[in-house]
């Protein structure tokens, strides 16, 4: 059974994997998810973010991680500070993208939420600012 250290270890090596391949690691992400986990975002599908909508299992993160490497580009994903307790890791990360189809980029301030059962990843659940993230999505 892992423990917090390995938990935090894990997401160590995976968040500098997809910041340095630029969101081109998700394979090594789905590595490590359960296969029943729920994956949630603080958009909640909503308008020009429908792909952060609320989904269970890993083809149905499989196709979240393809919509957002497929829709903006990574600028960054830099992550300062990780708080565990328990089975449950909090990654404290700031984050920058660009929307190719608009031009618009954002930054935002980011944490994402994780539970951990048996060192695999259970629940994810992800706070940003989904206001600057909707403006770059938008036209005009």
């Amino acid at each position: 059974m892992a423990g917090e250290n390995e938990n935090v270890a894990l997401l160590e090596r995976l968040y500098r994997r997809w910041n340095d391949s630029r969101g081109a690691s998700i394979e090594d992400w789905l590595e490590h998810i359960d296969p029943c986990v729920e994956w949630r975002s603080l958009a909640e599908g909503s308008e020009g973010l429908e792909f952060t909508a609320q989904c269970e299992g890993l083809e149905r993160v499989r196709a979240y991680f393809e919509s957002l490497t497929g829709v903006l580009e990574m600028v960054h994903y830099t992550v300062d500070d990780f708080v565990a307790q328990g089975d449950r890791v909090v990654a404290i990360c700031r984050t920058g993208w660009r929307n190719p189809r608009t031009d618009k980029s954002f930054d935002t301030p980011k944490l994402d939420v994780f539970g951990f059962r048996d060192g695999r990843i259970v629940s994810f659940f992800e706070l940003y600012d989904t206001a600057m993230v909707s403006a770059a999505m938008a036209d005009g």
